[in-house]
């Protein structure tokens, strides 16, 4: 059957008219005239759907809409009433797919407020259906004697993972990357033998910074300066700003005698660390946040090393993220973490925060590496 162009636009144009009176029957049959002549576009196919859905033929619905998607594969519509087909025939895995794949097109999309609606509607079934996944799989898992109290950490993480309730987080050093090391947010102090000296000796040092702090907070810079000679293409609200400022022991490998000498403890104290002695290390510090102030999520430069927290003040509400980890500091316990995993901190409180930082070797790395490694930092060329 041969439709002119003419023809074909009056029967739409009654089509999209009987739709809106809800004559689906009508509307379906206008519609299905254009698409047997063979000048169907998308838009005709998606009206045809729409025609067939009102007049409950879901058969005749998805083979229209596999119609319109083989000619128009990111139409965010045409994948959700395809989901619902899917869902409609019990095919719960394959309604998944289709809302998901609505979901991704129109993330970078402007969409229409009807459209809107059935998107939020799509995403809203995605959410009950993987929910219902999570409990299904949590009462196989409890079956199998496997209850949340008796998995370990990396399993339980690994669920997480897969339900939502966490993102994987890996290792995103901004300068210098060392492969094949273990994606580990934080690290167990037990597994340290120079920990419970440093641990020690936290007292001594919170009344070095504490005698210090109380002739106030000469010496302390901005922990981010602004170079000239090193433009930032990025706007950070804590550049040369003393919200976040250091007093440094050492600083990528240089010391500060003065400093060593007002704190002899501290020093001595980290001494029993591994510490890394390269050209931009080590780093040892006094970090001082103050209250309100929030450390923006980053990450370090290079994963040779570990960073350490030895928290010396620490009001409430005082908080710290790794990856998906947030942790509270507590006075006198290290922290140990990864720091080119992404991480955060922040001070809600009222009184400012302090914590002295240390960088170490990664413990994975042998002797010969350690040497490799410095070897490459001694050298500017190399960079």
């Amino acid at each position: 059957m041969q439709l002119s162009n003419h023809e074909a636009e009056r029967l739409a144009k009654e089509g999209v008219d009987a739709l809106q009176r809800g004559q689906s029957a009508i509307a379906r049959a206008r519609f299905e005239t254009i698409t047997h002549s063979g000048r169907a576009n998308a838009q005709i196919w998606l009206l045809l759907a729409v025609a067939c859905r009102a007049d409950k033929d879901g058969v005749a619905e998805e083979a229209a809409l596999d119609q319109l998607l083989a000619l128009e594969p990111q139409a965010v519509r045409g994948h959700i009433m395809k989901g619902d087909c899917r869902a409609a025939a019990g095919d719960d895995r394959s309604a998944l797919q289709r809302y998901e794949i609505a979901l991704l097109i129109a993330s970078n999309q402007e969409l229409p407020a009807d459209l809107s609606a059935e998107l939020q509607r799509a995403e809203a079934w995605v959410a009950q259906f993987k929910a219902r996944v999570v409990e299904q799989r949590e009462a196989k898992l409890i079956a199998r004697g496997l209850p949340p109290e008796k998995r370990s950490a990396r399993f339980q993480h690994s669920l997480d993972i897969l339900a939502g309730r966490r993102r994987i987080f890996v290792q995103e050093p901004t300068g210098y990357y060392v492969p094949e090391l273990p994606q580990i947010q934080f690290f167990d102090p037990g597994d340290f033998d120079w920990v419970p000296t440093v641990e020690a000796a936290a007292g001594a040092i919170k009344q070095e910074i504490t005698d210090l702090l109380a002739a106030g907070t000469e010496g302390f810079r901005p922990y981010m300066r602004a170079h000239a000679d090193q433009p930032r293409a990025d706007v950070n609200h804590l550049l040369d700003n003393i919200d976040w400022s250091a007093l440094f022991f050492c600083e990528n490998g240089a010391l500060s005698d003065d400093i060593i000498a007002r704190c002899p403890r501290t020093w001595d104290a980290v001494q029993a660390a591994p510490l890394p002695r390269i050209a931009s290390s080590p780093t040892v510090m006094f970090s001082l946040l103050r209250a309100g102030a929030r450390i923006a999520p980053h990450t370090g430069t290079h994963n040779a090393r570990l960073i350490c927290h030895l928290p010396l003040i620490v009001p409430p509400n005082c908080g710290f993220r790794v990856g998906n980890e947030v942790r509270q500091w507590e006075e006198g316990k290290l922290l140990i973490f990864d720091d080119t995993i992404e991480h955060e901190a922040w001070n809600d409180s009222g009184e400012d925060r302090v914590v002295l930082i240390f960088d170490i070797w990664r413990p994975e790395l042998s002797a010969r590496e350690r040497e490799e490694i410095a070897a490459f930092f001694a050298d500017p060329a190399f960079k």
